[in-house]
């Protein structure tokens, strides 16, 4: 996993990955550049543009790209027990720590506080853009594989007042949430009233228009009785009426027939009118009896009695003229 670079009196023998040979050591060097990737964490202090101070903490994780290049820039001669002989390559880890530290410083103080604490990925894609296009990389031939931002932390101090705000912002959530439920309650139970007060007024409703529909029912009901009554009344007047003609029909009718009897009796006596009551008494007894003439005779004697002076009656004539009445 090494870059080995054989250098003998100032030049460059031999190079290649994982080399084996002989050299002369008194005239030679070796440098041997590991290429394996390799990573480190960083934790750096640094400020918002609220003024208030952050942790960040992350890794970086890296690979030699050039290696040549990079033994022109630091020293990795090694002795012969394969031993750095300075530590040069202790030297890349903080040059690409102060590459890392200087982007993190610009993206941190244009944020403030909580935006510092919500864009862990915006601040990471920062470093990585800023460390790997940086020229301190480039000259080290180094390439950058990925930066990882495992944490942004205020002070704890500014822990607890953010935890503090946070407690109170979502108390005042969850509060507003009671309420919300509660009013979502409310609302429902007022749609449930407002719902059965509807169903109450669609049944007053409703018997209402059946109450309307009896009341006009009953109405008909008695304008037919009326119209019935006024009609049987009718009925009654034009057969009182009838009855009342017919009587005067029967009257007129008797009358004329009692006219005619009097005109018939009037023509049957006219002829007896001017007759004697003598006369008619002997024309009704169908002749004249000795009794009859008697009674005459005492009717004259009673019309003429002032004339009379005295007179005798003997009771054998009284007796004779009863006896033969009977």
């Amino acid at each position: 996993m090494n870059h080995v670079i054989l250098y003998k009196n100032g030049k460059v023998k031999k190079e290649g990955r994982g080399l084996s040979f002989f050299y002369f050591a008194p005239s030679s060097s070796i440098v041997s550049i590991p290429m394996e990737s390799n990573d480190f964490q960083f934790v750096f202090k640094e400020s918002t543009k609220d003024y208030q101070e952050v942790s960040i903490q992350g890794q970086i994780t890296y690979k030699v790209n050039d290696p040549k290049q990079l033994a022109e820039s630091l020293d990795f001669t090694v002795n012969s027990k394969g031993k750095y002989i300075k530590d040069d390559h202790e030297k890349i880890q903080q040059r690409i720590i102060n590459e890392a530290q200087t982007a993190s410083s610009a993206i941190i103080q244009k944020m403030s506080l909580k935006e510092a604490l919500r864009n862990l990925q915006e601040i990471e894609e920062n470093i990585f853009k800023n460390v790997q296009n940086s020229k301190t990389v480039g000259m080290l031939g180094l390439e950058i594989m990925s930066v990882n931002v495992l944490g942004v932390t205020p002070n704890p101090e500014m822990a607890r007042a953010l935890e503090a705000q946070t407690r109170e912002s979502l108390q005042k959530e969850a509060d507003q949430a009671i309420y919300e439920r509660r009013n979502f309650a409310v609302e429902q139970e007022r749609m449930i009233k407002e719902s059965e007060l509807n169903t109450e007024i669609a049944v007053e409703e409703k018997q209402k228009q059946i109450a309307e529909k009896q009341m006009e029912t009953e109405v008909v009901k008695q304008e037919n009785e009326q119209q019935l009554k006024e009609m049987d009344m009718k009925s009654s007047i034009l057969l009182e009426e009838q009855k009342q003609k017919l009587i005067d029909i029967k009257v007129k009718n008797e009358k004329k027939e009692a006219d005619a009897k009097e005109y018939v009796l009037t023509a049957s006596l006219k002829p007896y009118k001017a007759l004697d009551w003598k006369t008619l008494m002997a024309i009704n007894s169908g002749g004249v009896q000795a009794k009859d003439n008697i009674a005459l005779a005492f009717r004259e004697l009673a019309e003429n009695a002032e004339k009379i002076g005295s007179i005798n009656i003997s009771p054998e004539l009284l007796e004779s003229i009863m006896n033969t009445k009977k």
